[in-house]
């Protein structure tokens, strides 16, 4: 068998940071982990390539030369998925879907001749059996009720599939699950609230791979929550950091983690000296409220403000996921986000307007409640896939004013310079390969032919002024600036201009209709 698995293309996203990727040089901001991890279960005796959209587009002769493809994406991802699948059927190839989409909304792919729904390991067999036509097979592969593999039966990757110069970051999973119940989350759907873990054995040893392909710099720990399980985190940290020290520190690490990490003082300290400086967190509201309402009470147990301050402290650099319209978000929401945002050394700000993933607790009390509205595009820039308590036409401008204010050249930048007096010393990061190359790239792009200029020259003079360790830290701050200035003013505003229009013609159509 020969097995294309392909990655579809992602659209300009804000997490997918295209403005500043040409700027460094790179193609795509991260790999994709999962068709590297399904590919060290297939068969060894299978020929297997992986194909990034993001790196290079899909010719016909990618897909004759398969005798089936594997395609993955999340809702985002659908367009280019749904193309790929049409130019696989006409060249008679097999497909077969899985991932995030697949597994929130199976039948939205009716041209794949399989679709593929939770984890797997354990279960490739399947998968196997379909492509390879040795038996009956159905076309949709769900999981048993309930079944979740133990990640001992994890393997590593096939980093060596992977064209790693072209990416920004690497990647790598330690857990999966989340014991919390955020009614808006799809993740304990889809992984359960019990994490699982790797032992730290594993883990070493997919460090090992990757290191043996060569790769030095940013590597990105996937995990949803990486403090899920504490105790299994605590254990593991020592032998990454061991194992960091004995190899003069190869990668720089960052995660994603429940804020509740700033009460964990000798975690977090153990995470900074295994290498660690960056962790998003999911604060997504300063109401207290709000949090209540939708579950997110471990955002309850410390002020964020101080949390946010605790990890910064520590070494820490903190990007924050933010979100607005939930039933009981005010009119006063909005300043409400701005003010709480503005105050802390939070340069990356997500701002989400809420959504109702299929599958959540959610979409389940919507439904309940009658205030679905068809059709789920993953789109934070359309209209809510369900009837906002807020006014709709009030929660889009809102947004639209909210994300213009946090994205505002000098604002974001100011946040930078809380970054730089705010953030404490942590595990020593040598200059990685590349690094002068990627200075000069920022300095020219930046630094001469942006608008910004002014401001990257006062941010760089102000880290090594006051904190020279922080140096490196500016110059990535400011390369991810230009993306998130620019794609809040370019494509972010126009497109929520527009749905407020639509909401507008709507309004007058329904008024002309009961004239």
């Amino acid at each position: 068998m020969r097995a294309l698995l392909v990655q579809p293309l992602t659209p300009t996203t804000y997490w997918g940071f295209q403005h500043s990727l040409r700027i460094v040089g790179k193609s795509a901001a991260l790999p994709p982990l999962g068709l590297a991890s399904l590919a060290a279960l297939l068969p060894r005796s299978w020929e297997l390539r992986i194909k990034d959209l993001n790196l290079a587009p899909l010719r016909d002769n990618d897909l004759r030369w398969a005798d089936a493809v594997l395609l993955t994406g999340m809702l985002v991802h659908a367009p280019s998925m749904h193309e790929v699948l049409a130019r696989a059927r006409r060249l008679g190839r097999r497909t077969i879907v899985g991932g995030p989409a697949a597994n929130t909304d199976p039948s939205a792919f009716p041209e794949a001749d399989h679709v593929f729904r939770g984890e797997a390991e354990g279960r490739v067999e399947l998968l196997v059996r379909a492509l390879e036509g040795a038996g009956p097979a159905p076309r949709l592969l769900s999981p048993p009720d309930g079944a979740r593999p133990d990640m001992s039966a994890v393997p590593a990757p096939r980093f060596d599939l992977l064209d790693r110069r072209r990416y920004a970051s690497m990647s790598i999973q330690f857990s999966r699950g989340c014991p919390f119940h955020c009614e808006f989350c799809d993740i304990v759907e889809v992984f359960g609230h019990t994490p699982r873990v790797k032992c730290p054995t594993q883990m070493l040893a997919e460090l090992d791979a990757l290191s043996r392909t060569g790769y030095r710099g940013t590597l990105f720990v996937v995990d949803d929550n990486f403090i899920g399980n504490r105790r299994a985190v605590a254990a593991l940290l020592p032998h990454v950091q061991a194992w960091q020290e004995e190899r003069g520190f190869p990668f720089e690490l960052y995660t994603e983690a429940s804020v509740d990490l700033a009460s964990q003082p000798q975690l977090l300290s153990a995470m900074v000296a295994a290498g660690f400086s960056t962790v998003f967190v999911g604060l997504e509201s300063p109401s207290t409220e709000s949090l209540r309402a939708v579950g997110k009470l471990q955002n309850l147990r410390m002020d964020p403000a101080e949390a946010v301050l605790r990890l910064t402290h520590a070494g820490l650099e903190v990007y924050a996921g933010f979100i607005v319209g939930f039933d009981t978000d005010g009119p006063d929401i909005f300043q409400a986000q701005r003010a709480f945002v503005s105050a802390l050394p939070i340069p990356t700000a997500m701002v989400g307007l809420l959504q109702a993933l299929p599958g959540t607790a959610l979409w389940r009390r919507l439904e309940r409640e009658g205030r679905l509205r068809p059709g789920c595009g993953g789109d934070q820039f359309d209209r809510p896939n369900f009837v906002p308590t807020l006014d709709e036409g009030a929660l889009i401008e809102g947004y639209a004013s909210l994300l213009a204010s946090l994205y505002e050249p000098e604002a974001f930048y100011r946040r930078c310079e809380r970054v730089v007096d705010e953030i404490g010393r942590g595990a020593p990061h040598h200059l990685r390969p590349g690094g002068i190359s990627a200075l000069l790239r920022a300095a020219l792009a930046i630094g001469v032919l942006s608008p910004r200029r002014r401001l990257f020259w006062r941010l760089l003079w102000r880290a090594l002024r006051c904190n020279p360790s922080a140096f490196a830290r500016a110059v990535g701050q400011a390369v991810q600036g230009e993306h998130l200035i620019r794609y809040t003013r370019e494509d972010v505003l126009p497109r929520l201009e527009r749905t407020l229009v639509e909401i507008a013609c709507g309004r007058a159509s329904s008024v002309r209709a009961h004239g």
